[in-house]
C-alpha cells in the first residue's frame, strides 16, 4: 500500500509539475491548492503603498475593490475623500500598477472574499468605497447603527476597528470584536 501511494504521488507530481512548482514557490498557495493559504484577501505587500496610503488610513487590500474603482481613486488623489492626497507621478503610477494587478477581479481566483465581493458588483459601476459594494453591505446589515457610529469605530470604512486580523487579509467572523458590543448587550 505504501508503495502504491508513493507511486501515485510521484505520478501526480510528474503529471502536474507546474502545480508543484507554484505550491513550493508561492507562499500564498498552500499545498494541494487550498485557496489563499487560509487568507480571504491578499494582504498588502507593497512597501510604497504602505508608506503613501497606509500611513494615513487602514491599508485597504487591493482585492477589496475592482480595477475600475482603483483607477478612479488613483486618478483623483487631489480629491481623496475630502483630502488632497497627491503624490509624485512616479509613485502614483507604481501604486496604481500594484492595486490594479491585485484588484478584486484578479484576486478572485485565489481569495474567496475577493471572489464574493466581485460577484456581487454590478458591471460598469465605479464603487468609490468598499462600503458601497453589495456584498459588504449584506455582511454588515444586521449591525446596529450606534455600534458603527460610536467613536471607537466611526464608520464601516474603518475595517480594523472590528476585524482584528484585517491587516493580514482575514475577515472571518471569529476575528470580529466590535468595541462596546458587550456593554450594549447588557
Amino acid at each position: 500500500m505504501k508503495r502504491f501511494l508513493l507511486l501515485l504521488a510521484i505520478g501526480l507530481a510528474a503529471a502536474a509539475p507546474e502545480f508543484v512548482e507554484v505550491a513550493q514557490d508561492d507562499s500564498r498557495f498552500a499545498m494541494f491548492g487550498k485557496r489563499g493559504g487560509g487568507r480571504e484577501i491578499a494582504p498588502v505587500d507593497n512597501a510604497l503603498y504602505k508608506k503613501e496610503c497606509a500611513s494615513c488610513h487602514f491599508g485597504y487590500q487591493p482585492g477589496l475593490l475592482p480595477a475600475q474603482s482603483w483607477s478612479y481613486i488613483m486618478q483623483n488623489l487631489e480629491k481623496h475623500y475630502g483630502v488632497d492626497a497627491s503624490i509624485d507621478e512616479q509613485d502614483r503610477v507604481a501604486i496604481t500598477n500594484y492595486v490594479l494587478a491585485n484588484s478584486s477581479e484578479k484576486a478572485a481566483a485565489t481569495y474567496r472574499r475577493s471572489a464574493k465581493l466581485t460577484a456581487s458588483m454590478q458591471p460598469g459601476v465605479i464603487y468609490l468605497s468598499i462600503t458601497e459594494i453589495p456584498y459588504h453591505i449584506k455582511k454588515h446589515r444586521k449591525i446596529d447603527k450606534h455600534l458603527i457610529t460610536q467613536k471607537e469605530v466611526g464608520s464601516l470604512a474603518r475595517c480594523a476597528a472590528c476585524h482584528t486580523s484585517a491587516d493580514e487579509g482575514v475577515y472571518k467572523k471569529r476575528d470580529v470584536k466590535i468595541p462596546n458590543y458587550g456593554a450594549w448587550r447588557d
